[in-house]
C-alpha cells in the first residue's frame, strides 16, 4: 500500500518518537502508596455467592479500566471484540450488504458459536436483545465502564438462556467521586474513517449515597471500498477485471425471435453500442459476459488448470458505490445512584439512554425484469424491437441504496439492596427490576417501485412537443413518466435516468422499517451461609425471576407486499415468558491441610418454565482445589439450553438472494462427476425434483443476470424465501472445563493459567440453507427434502425457486485450550512493567447441520465455517516511569484455509494458464459420504487455498501533565499489515477477512480531571 502522508499521522509520528525519548531519560518517581485491601465479600460473575476469594472454579477474564484507557480502541464494542475466546462478529461493519433490524450494531460471539449464545450481562442483569436474540454492546458507552469479566464457560444454571458459549459481563462505574473530561480523535493514514469522540463522567459521593453520571458522544467516519486495494473489485486487485456483473449501468435485453437484432441468434445478450440510438435496433451488439471463471481441477490429476480472466465490458465493478466500513454516530447517558435507607436496606439504581445512526451504502439496484415479471411493451416507445422484451435488465447506477439505521435504547434498574442477620449469620438479598426497550427505524431509498416500472417500461409515446409519455395518444396516463432502462448511466436523452429527476422520482420510493423490543425482569436472590463445616461455612444462593420478552419488527408496507425490489418480509411480531427458579451452594470440604490448603465444590441447579416449548432444568457442578497456595486446580461441568427466540418462533418469511451450490450443474456440480447425483437430478427424488433428461443432461446453475456461473457458490438470480418455525424447541448444551492457575513464589508477580474446554450443543437451531436442501436432495437422495414445499424448478431453464427456514437439526462442538499468563515487575531505577498473555487455541470445531448420520469433518482454520483461526493471541506489554507510560499490543490471528478460487499465474506458459502449487498447494483427500461443515459434500473441494497468519501491533505513549491531565497518543496496526486477500470473502462483502484491520489508523486523546 502507498503511504499516504496526513498532517494527523505526521503529528502523532513525532509526539510518538519524542514521547518515548523523553520516557526513557525521565526519573523514577516515588512509588505510589499501597492501596487499601478491601474484604468485603462480592459477588463474581458466574456465582450469585458473595465471597471474598476472586478465584472460582469456572475461567473468568478480566479487563480493567485500567486496561481499557491503555487502549486505542474506544467502544465496548471493539475492546470485546479484541478478546482472544471471541469468534468472528455475526454482523461484521464491512458486510453492508446485511439487513435487517441488527444492521448497524455489533455483537459477541464467544467461541465462535453465535451472538445468539453469548449471553451479555450488565450489572449483573441482561442487556436487552433484538428478535433475534442479539445483545448490541455498541449501546453502552465505555465511559460508563469500570471493568468488563468475561467467563468463558456455560452458566445456564445460573443465569438461564443464552449463556452456553460463556457470559460477558459489563459492570459500570459507581461512587465515583469529581469529574474527567476526554477528548479524542483518529483516522486512518489514507486520511479517512476518522472518529471523533468526547465524553465525561462525574460523581459525588455523601454520607447516604452517591451519584454518578456518564456521557459519550462519537462520530465515526464512512470508509469507501474503492479507496483500499483488496476491497475495490469483487476478486481482489490481483484480479482486477474478474467478477464485475453484467447487470451493469449499460442497459440491455436477451433477444428472441421476436426480437431479434440483425445478425445475432435468438437468446442472444445485448447492449447499445457506445453511442447509439436506443431506439434502432441495428445499434444494439453482443454484451460481453465474460466475468472469469477457472474449471475445477482434479484431485487425481492435479496438473495446471485453465483459467479465463474476466473483462470489464458491458459490466459494472459494484465496489465502487460500497462501504467497507460503515459510518456510525453515537450518543448515551448513563446515570448510577446509591442511596442508603438505613444501614440495613439501600436502594440501587441505574439508567441509560443509547442513540446509534449508521448508514450503509451500496450500489444500484441490479433491476432484471425476468425476476419481477416487469416487461417491456411492445408499444414503449423506447422499444427497438416493435414487440414484447420479457427479459430486460439495467442497474440503476444513478441512484444507490443508501440505508439509515437507528437504534434508541431506554434502560432502568432498580433494586432495593439489603442485610439482616439470623442465627448469628449474616444474609444478603435484594429484589429488583428491570426494564430495557429497543426501539429501531430503519429508512431506505434506492429500490424500485415495480408498479411504477411496470407502468414506466409499459405503452407509451412521443408527444407534439417531442416528450415521452405514458400510455396512448388517445389515453395517456397522468402522474407516470416513461423509462428507457437501454440508455446507459451518464448518457442523456428521452427516457434515461442521467439527470433525469421526474423520472427518478417515479421509481424510486422511501421505504421505512421500525421495530421494538422490550424485556422486562422480575427477581429476589438471597444469599448467606447455612451452617459451618469443618473447612468452612456452607454459602447458598437462591433466587426467583419472572422475564418477559416481547417485540416486533415491521418492514416497510411496500416490502411486505412485494411492491419494490426492496426484499419482500413479513412483519415479525409475538413474546414469550418464562418462570425460574434457582439455588446454588459453595460447599468447603477440606481447608490448610498438607495437600489440600483448599478443596471446594460449588453445585447450581436451575428450573425454567416457558409458556412458548414448556420445562426444561439445568445443573452446574465446579470443583476448586488448591494442593498448595501457589496452584489452584478447577474443573466445571454445565447443562445449557438456549430458547428460541421471538424471531425463530413469530419471524415473518422474508425473500432474500443468497448464495448457493446446485449439485445438477453439469460442468461445476457434483453431477459432473457423480452419476448418481446426475440421474436424481434428471429422474428426481421419490418422484420429486426431477428436470427430465434433456435439461438435466445439459443443466447450467445460473447466477446475477441469468448467466452459467463460473464459480460456486453463486448469487441466486431470483428471490428465494426464509422463514420462522413455531415448532422449534431448545437446543441443549453440555460444557466442561479442566485447568489450573500458578502463582510461583519464586517468581513474584508472576500468573499463568491453562484450561481445556469442551462445549457441545444437540438440537441446535440452523437456519436451514438453499444448498443444504439441495445437497440433502440430490447428493444423499432423501426424498422428504425434495418436495414442492422446500423448492420447485423452473422447468425452461431449471433455476430452483428455495423456501427454507430454521430447524432443530444436527449438533455442534468445540473444544480448546486458553492460555493465560501475567508478569509484573517493579525496578527502582528503570519503573514498572507489566506483560500479558491470552490466547485461545481451538482444536476441534465439529457442526452437522442435520439429523441424517454422515461424518463429521472439524472446520478449524477454514474460513467462513466454524472457528476460522485455530489460533487467537493477544500479547500486551507497559511500561510506567514517573509521569510517562508506553503500551505495547500485538494482535494474532492465525491463518486460514480457503476452497480455490483462482492459480497463481507463474509467468510461464500461455497467460490463461495457471498452474495451482503458488496458492492451492493443499489437496484433500476426504472419506466417501463426508460433508464438510457448511453442507459442501468434501469430495467436490479437491484443493485449497492457505491465506497466511496476521499480527496486527499497536503502540500508545501517554504523559501525565502537572496540571492533572493525560496526554496520549498511540496508532493501531502501526506496521500498516494488510489483511490477506479471502475470495470466500468471509465476514465480508469483499475479498478479505472483515474482522481485519483496514490500515494503520493514528490517534490522539487528552483526558482532564477535575
Amino acid at each position: 500500500m502507498t503511504f499516504k502522508t496526513t498532517p494527523l499521522r505526521d503529528a502523532i509520528a513525532f509526539a510518538l518518537a519524542i514521547g518515548t525519548t523523553a520516557a526513557a531519560g525521565a526519573a523514577f518517581a516515588q512509588e505510589a502508596a499501597q492501596e487499601a485491601t478491601n474484604l468485603d465479600r462480592i459477588e463474581v460473575t458466574g456465582t450469585r455467592i458473595r465471597q471474598v476469594d476472586l478465584e472460582t472454579a469456572q475461567p473468568v477474564l478480566q479487563i480493567t479500566r485500567q486496561d481499557i484507557e491503555k487502549q486505542g480502541f474506544q467502544s465496548v464494542a471493539d475492546i470485546l471484540q479484541n478478546i482472544s475466546a471471541t469468534g468472528s462478529p455475526p454482523i461484521s461493519r464491512a458486510a453492508p450488504l446485511s439487513a435487517g433490524e441488527a444492521s448497524g450494531g455489533t455483537f459477541i460471539s464467544l467461541r465462535n458459536l453465535g451472538a445468539a449464545r453469548t449471553l451479555v450481562l450488565v450489572n449483573g442483569k441482561r442487556l436487552g436483545i433484538t428478535t433475534s436474540g442479539l445483545s448490541d454492546v455498541s449501546t453502552i458507552p465505555a465511559v460508563a465502564v469500570e471493568r468488563i469479566e468475561v467467563l468463558k464457560d456455560g452458566a445456564s444454571s445460573i443465569y438461564g438462556s443464552d449463556a452456553i458459549a460463556g457470559v460477558i459481563n459489563i459492570i459500570t462505574r459507581s461512587n465515583f467521586e469529581g469529574a474527567t473530561a476526554s477528548a479524542y480523535y483518529g483516522q486512518y493514514d489514507e486520511g479517512d474513517g476518522s472518529i471523533t469522540k468526547g465524553d465525561f463522567v462525574m460523581g459525588f459521593t455523601g454520607d447516604r449515597g452517591s451519584l454518578t453520571a456518564a456521557a459519550e458522544w462519537s462520530d465515526e467516519d464512512e470508509v469507501w471500498a474503492k479507496d483500499r486495494p483488496y476491497s475495490a473489485f469483487s476478486r481482489g486487485s490481483e484480479h482486477a477485471t474478474d467478477n464485475w456483473t453484467p447487470v451493469g449501468q449499460y442497459g440491455g435485453f436477451t433477444t428472441t425471435a421476436t426480437t431479434a437484432v440483425p445478425g445475432l441468434p435468438a437468446g442472444t445478450r445485448v447492449v447499445l453500442r457506445e453511442g447509439g440510438n436506443p431506439r434502432n435496433i441495428a445499434d444494439y451488439i453482443r454484451q460481453d459476459i465474460a466475468t472469469g471463471t477457472c474449471l475445477p481441477n482434479s484431485v487425481a490429476a492435479p496438473g495446471p488448470n485453465i483459467c479465463t480472466p474476466g473483462s470489464t465490458l458491458h459490466k459494472s465493478n459494484t465496489n465502487e458505490q460500497m462501504t467497507l466500513r460503515q459510518p456510525i454516530q453515537r450518543e448515551s447517558l448513563y446515570v448510577n445512584g446509591i442511596y442508603d435507607i438505613n444501614d440495613s436496606i439501600r436502594f440501587h439504581t441505574d439508567l441509560m439512554y443509547s442513540h446509534r445512526e449508521s448508514r450503509r451504502d451500496i450500489a444500484g439496484y441490479p433491476m432484471q425484469a425476468a425476476s419481477f415479471a416487469t416487461p417491456m411493451a411492445a408499444t414503449s416507445a423506447f422499444n427497438p424491437t416493435g414487440a414484447t422484451i420479457s427479459n430486460w435488465w439495467r442497474r440503476t447506477w444513478e441512484q444507490p441504496r443508501v440505508t439509515d439505521s437507528a437504534l434508541t435504547t431506554y434502560r432502568f434498574t432498580g433494586a432495593f439492596e439489603g442485610s439482616f442477620e439470623f442465627a448469628d449469620r449474616v444474609f444478603d438479598w435484594d429484589v429488583s427490576y428491570l426494564k430495557n426497550k429497543n426501539e429501531s427505524e430503519q429508512n431506505s431509498f434506492g429500490n424500485l417501485n415495480l408498479a411504477n416500472v411496470r407502468a414506466a417500461v409499459g405503452p407509451s409515446f412521443i408527444a407534439a412537443n417531442g416528450q415521452a409519455v405514458c400510455g396512448t395518444a388517445a389515453a395517456p396516463i397522468a402522474g407516470c413518466t416513461p423509462w428507457n432502462p437501454f440508455l446507459p448511466f451518464g448518457v442523456e436523452g428521452p427516457g434515461g435516468l442521467t439527470n433525469n429527476q421526474a423520472l427518478h422520482n417515479y421509481l424510486f420510493q422511501e421505504e421505512h422499517s421500525k421495530g421494538e423490543t422490550e424485556t422486562t425482569v422480575i427477581s429476589a436472590n438471597l444469599a448467606g451461609t447455612i451452617f459451618a463445616l469443618p473447612a468452612g461455612d456452607l454459602g447458598f444462593a437462591v433466587g426467583v425471576e419472572n422475564r418477559k420478552e416481547e417485540g416486533g419488527f415491521t418492514p416497510d408496507a411496500l416490502s411486505v407486499t412485494g411492491g419494490s425490489t426492496n426484499l419482500a418480509a413479513g412483519p415479525t411480531r409475538g413474546g414469550y415468558t418464562v418462570d425460574e427458579i434457582y439455588a446454588e451452594l459453595q460447599i468447603p470440604i477440606l481447608a490448610d491441610l498438607p495437600g489440600a490448603r483448599e478443596l471446594s465444590f460449588n453445585m447450581a441447579t436451575r428450573f425454567s418454565d416457558y409458556d412458548t416449548f414448556g420445562e426444561t432444568t439445568n445443573n452446574k457442578f465446579g470443583l476448586k482445589w488448591k494442593p498448595i497456595d501457589s496452584l489452584l486446580l478447577r474443573a466445571t461441568y454445565a447443562d445449557g439450553f438456549r430458547a428460541p427466540t421471538i424471531a425463530d418462533l413469530f419471524g415473518g418469511g422474508s425473500q432474500t438472494f443468497p448464495q448457493f451450490t446446485d449439485p445438477c450443474d453439469t460442468v461445476r456440480g457434483t453431477a459432473a462427476t457423480n452419476a448418481a447425483v446426475r440421474n436424481n437430478c434428471i429422474n428426481g427424488v421419490g418422484g420429486n425434483g426431477g428436470m427430465g433428461a434433456a435439461l438435466g443432461n445439459t443443466y447450467r446453475q445460473l447466477g446475477q443476470g441469468f448467466v452459467p456461473v463460473g464459480t460456486q457458490p453463486a448469487q441466486t438470480p431470483v428471490a428465494f424465501t426464509s422463514g420462522s418455525n413455531p415448532t422449534l424447541t431448545p437446543e441443549i448444551s453440555k460444557s466442561q472445563t479442566i485447568g489450573f492457575v500458578w502463582s510461583p513464589g519464586f517468581l513474584e508477580g508472576f500468573s499463568a493459567s491453562v484450561d481445556w474446554w469442551k462445549i457441545r450443543i444437540a438440537d441446535t437451531i440452523v437456519a436451514d440453507t438453499s444448498s443444504a436442501i439441495l445437497d440433502d436432495c440430490y447428493v444423499i437422495g432423501i426424498a422428504s427434502r425434495c418436495v414442492a414445499a422446500l423448492f420447485t424448478r423452473d422447468p425452461v431453464n431449471g433455476i430452483p425457486t428455495v423456501t427454507f427456514g430454521n430447524r432443530n437439526a444436527g449438533f455442534r462442538k468445540v473444544e480448546g485450550f486458553d492460555v493465560d499468563f501475567s508478569y509484573r515487575l517493579k525496578t527502582e531505577s528503570w519503573g514498572a512493567f507489566n506483560f500479558e498473555s491470552n490466547s485461545t487455541y481451538t482444536s476441534a470445531d465439529y457442526f452437522v447441520g442435520s439429523n441424517v448420520p454422515q461424518v463429521a469433518l472439524s472446520s478449524v482454520g477454514r474460513a467462513g465455517a466454524g472457528n476460522p483461526h485455530r489460533i487467537r493471541s493477544n500479547f500486551n506489554a507497559s511500561w510506567e516511569m514517573g509521569s510517562f507510560g508506553v503500551s505495547w499490543m500485538a494482535r494474532y490471528f492465525s491463518g486460514m484455509k480457503e476452497a480455490c478460487t483462482y492459480f497463481t499465474p507463474t509467468g510461464t506458459g500461455a497467460p490463461n494458464v495457471m498452474e495451482p502449487h503458488l496458492e492451492c498447494d493443499e489437496i484433500v483427500f476426504a472419506p466417501s459420504g463426508a460433508l464438510l461443515a457448511d453442507g459442501t459434500p468434501a469430495s467436490t473441494l479437491s484443493r485449497r487455498r492457505n491465506a497466511g497468519s496476521v499480527t496486527f501491533n499497536d503502540i500508545q505513549v501517554r504523559w501525565n501533565a502537572p496540571w492533572n491531565a493525560t496526554v496520549a497518543v498511540g496508532a493501531n496496526n502501526v506496521f500498516d499489515k494488510e489483511p490477506p486477500v479471502m475470495y470466500s470473502q468471509p465476514n465480508s462483502n469483499f475479498s478479505f477477512d472483515g474482522e481485519y484491520d483496514i490500515g494503520r489508523f493514528w490517534y490522539m486523546k487528552y483526558s482532564q480531571r477535575f
